[in-house]
């Protein structure tokens, strides 16, 4: 491998519900074979009209609660009705479990880049079954072998800060699993597994930039071409080391 780029995809308007995600795409970038298409969950929750007005929202005595005076309850209440279960509560803060199996900060709940005040961006209702969508329609309109990932920023057990990771997959391996493989001394590895999804996730968010309002980039150059979701990367909770 000679390298990778990461490139920006900008220009691009406010997205709403509706919109022509992959026409906006291909009219600022030529795809290639082999190419990723990067995108920000946010981009795809607002053209798949995900997005909430708290207003006419009531807060039941659980949402006041772990509000605690320094949270808008209504938005806690959402948070409440998107978890499967809350897994860890230090109010305002909530740690949840998404119907995606994902446990990340207010199941994915985010008011920042909403597009109006009063307003929430919720999750995909399935995050893979939206990048499969947006690979096909970049594939019908280009005619490039793509992979798409959709990415959000999640915190992690023992380490400060937020990282962008797949939440979405379509045309990718998102799981390189080695178990078996030896390496140069001959070691047997047993339990090694590479999120390689998760590692572009990241890279992307680099060009991404939080207050830059840039939702998509092109990783070109890494050949991950696959057939896996991101669901392939979710540990059941059976064997969640952290419950």
């Amino acid at each position: 491998m000679s390298g990778f780029t990461v490139t920006p995809v900008t220009g691009l308007p406010e997205l709403r519900e509706g919109d022509d995600l992959a026409g906006a795409i291909v009219e600022r970038v030529e795809l290639e074979d082999g190419d990723v298409v990067v995108v920000a969950q946010k981009a795809i929750s607002k053209v798949e009209g995900r997005v909430l007005s708290l207003e006419g929202i009531e807060p039941s005595d659980r949402a006041v609660e772990l509000a605690a005076g320094e949270a808008d309850p209504r938005r806690i209440q959402v948070i409440l009705d998107e978890a499967t279960e809350v897994v860890k509560t230090r109010p305002p803060f909530i740690i949840a479990r998404t119907r995606h199996g994902f446990v990340c900060g207010s199941a994915g709940v985010d008011a920042s880049n909403a597009p109006e005040p009063d307003t929430v961006v919720l999750l995909p209702l399935d995050s893979d079954a939206s990048a499969a969508r947006l690979r096909d329609e970049l594939r019908e309109r280009t005619g490039a072998d793509v992979g798409v990932i959709v990415t959000d920023s999640f915190g992690r057990p023992w380490r400060a800060g937020t990282t962008d990771v797949a939440i979405g997959a379509a045309g990718v391996e998102t799981l390189r699993i080695l178990n078996g493989e030896k390496d140069p001394a001959g070691y047997e590895l047993h339990a090694t597994r590479i999120a390689l999804a998760d590692q572009i996730a990241g890279a992307a968010q680099l060009v991404f930039g939080k207050l830059d309002r840039v939702p998509i980039a092109i990783v070109r150059g890494i050949d991950v071409r696959g057939d896996m979701t991101a669901a392939d990367l979710v540990i059941p909770p059976d064997e969640d080391l952290f419950r």
